[in-house]
């Protein structure tokens, strides 16, 4: 192990600053690359070309495992830290194993999440490259997303100064693009609630044209989602001119507008083409690790890239992946969106789970950032921990649906008790799980979950039934409905008038045999945040579907949905500082 285990768990910054990192070369070596394959960005950390694909495309496949979740409370589960812990534990029972997360935004960084690098002594290092700008593939994501909605403004702009006879002059056509169709917002890689809704094009008559509009988070762009989906530059090029930003100004039968239309796809791709390479890291353990793409999983389909995948199941034994938020969200979009994409299909799924956080959907009480957690989550209450396992199971029997066998990974706390993890174990085994094992990684590293890596392996000699939830012929509504059904436990689906226009209109503009990527709460089953445990007896409302023809899928909005997140009263930069040439604060 490179870092020094201490009984009192540090800080994760303080363990990743005091890891010995081996150069991003010799983990390079580890998986038969060298330095020709690499585009080198500093000691530690590189870029994979992608003709590496064809120099593995001989070697066997790993076994592949997607990490997931039960429904996220504010107590955290863990799910990152075990995805990097069950790999450092494979590699400690012998195998060899790497580790494709995704790249976590600055907004969530800088507003109440912290890192996402994992935590304890399971980490992806360097933790603070990981968590700040990296090699740049979102600032380039962001900057490629802003030429499109500059060109859009442009567009709009010129056609309403010049005639029809100039444009042909020109070699272009009039696109006479509907201001109020356009979805195209701009983007920034910040948690920023005065940006959601502003007005462009203010100021003299030069400055126009005058409309309103809004900002997202770049993580939430479609471009993000089409970085995480291709697997070529060839496909980037032509997903990104398969973007619809609007429609024109027909009444009846109105057309989309791509970003081919606008003529800005070519110059898009230009400022992806790095991007598109998956980042190389390490383990706390020196196993090598892709850190690739990062769309958010109640927005897009939340998993990392399909070329890291593609590249990371010809590197080893293992290749251990994650998902986005719990199995309804993440979980499912990569079954049913990402595995349709890579064409790669899973071994095992592991579910994790903690007790405190199964208390929460028990009824337990509120939890108030900055106080002391409540005795009913420190001390064995068996009672609540009963009534919260009906949101595991639920869990287990999603996963299941797609038949997969499931291990659930039950991610220790000093306050758990052995009775508290026997009910868990129990409960998982009796929902269909293939084993439940108690992880100690974030106190002892891999050594602490080798006995889940044992159960995983275990688990991918099985055999499996893996097939989707639908198929994406089935019409959009039908597609909808199979995953209120049987995903988020709902009776039926209600649809405004806006969804209802938006089902007749990709249906008549050939969209409609398009994955769902349903954007909903991550902290409910059901559309409604509040709502934890396993909610019954609703429906489950749409009240707009929205194309990500690029990217390739259908999303619907459920509920409330936000596409750029507000920073806290207290947000996590206020702890963030430089002292003596050394970032502190960082969590």
């Amino acid at each position: 192990m490179s870092v020094k285990k201490h009984k009192s768990v540090p800080s994760d910054l303080e363990i990743a600053q005091s890891a010995t990192l081996q150069p991003i070369l010799d983990i390079a070596h580890q998986v038969g690359l060298g330095e020709d394959d690499l585009e080198l960005y500093g000691k530690y950390k590189a870029k994979v070309h992608l003709d590496v694909r064809e120099k593995l495309k001989d070697r066997p496949q790993a076994r592949y495992i997607d990490v997931t979740a039960i429904t996220p409370t504010p107590l955290g589960e863990g799910k990152t830290t075990t995805t990097i812990g069950l790999t450092q534990a494979l590699g400690h029972i012998g195998y060899n194993a790497m580790a494709a997360i995704r790249q976590p935004s600055m907004g969530p960084t800088f507003g109440i999440k912290g890192g996402a690098a994992g935590g304890g002594y399971s980490q992806i290092v360097p933790m603070e490259d990981f968590n700040l700008h990296l090699t740049g593939d979102i600032h380039a994501v962001g900057v490629a997303h802003n030429l499109c909605a500059a060109a859009i403004d442009a567009r709009i702009y010129h056609e309403s100064r010049w005639s029809d006879a100039f444009f042909e002059r020109k070699g272009l056509r009039k696109l006479h693009i509907d201001p109020y169709s356009i979805t195209w917002n701009r983007v920034v890689d910040m948690n920023d609630r005065a940006l959601r809704n502003v007005m462009v094009g203010m100021g003299a008559l030069g400055d126009g044209p005058l409309r309103q509009s809004g900002f997202d988070i770049t993580v939430a762009s479609e471009l993000m989602a089409i970085l995480a989906l291709t697997t070529s530059l060839e496909d980037m090029r032509e997903r990104i001119g398969r973007i619809v930003i609007g429609t024109d100004d027909s009444v009846r039968n109105p057309n989309p507008i791509t970003a081919e239309d606008l003529g800005v796809a070519g110059a898009m791709a230009v400022l992806m083409k790095d991007a598109i390479m998956p980042n190389l890291l390490q383990t706390l353990e020196e196993q090598p690790a892709f850190v690739h793409a990062g769309p958010f999983a109640n927005i897009a389909h939340g998993n990392s890239s399909v070329i890291a995948d593609q590249l990371g199941v010809r590197m080893a034994d293992f290749l251990v992946t994650e998902s986005g938020f719990g199995a309804d969200i993440g979980m499912e979009k990569f079954f049913d969106i990402k595995c349709r994409a890579s064409g790669l299909i899973p071994s095992a799924v592991v579910m994790v789970a903690t007790v405190r956080a199964l208390k929460m959907h028990g009824g337990g009480p509120k939890v108030i950032p900055g106080r002391a957690l409540d005795k009913a989550y420190t001390e064995e209450n068996l009672a609540l921990l009963q009534q919260g396992i009906a949101n595991l199971e639920t869990h287990i029997k999603i996963a299941r649906k797609f038949g997969i066998p499931v291990v659930v990974a039950i991610n220790a706390f000093p306050t758990d008790t052995e009775a508290e993890w026997a009910l868990v174990r129990e409960a998982s085994l009796q929902a269909g799980a293939f084993d439940a094992v108690v992880a100690q990684h974030w106190a002892n590293g891999g050594e602490g979950a080798a006995a889940l890596a044992e159960a995983v392996v275990r688990a991918t000699e099985e055999s499996s039934d893996f097939h989707f939830l639908y198929d994406v012929a089935q019409p959009i509504k039908e597609k909808i409905e199979v995953l209120a059904r049987e995903v988020y436990g709902a009776d039926g689906v209600d649809y405004s008038p806006e969804a209802e226009a938006k089902v007749k209109l990709y249906t008549d503009l050939g969209y409609d045999k398009m994955p769902i990527c349903m954007a909903k709460t991550h902290l409910s089953l059901s559309h409604e945040p509040a709502w934890k445990g396993v909610p019954r007896g609703y429906t489950f409302p749409i009240r707009d579907i929205r194309a990500s023809v690029g990217a390739g899928f259908l999303y619907p909005l459920a509920g409330e949905m936000r596409t750029m997140p507000g920073l806290p009263s207290e947000p996590a930069f206020m702890g963030i500082d430089l002292v003596d040439g050394e970032v502190v604060g960082l969590s």
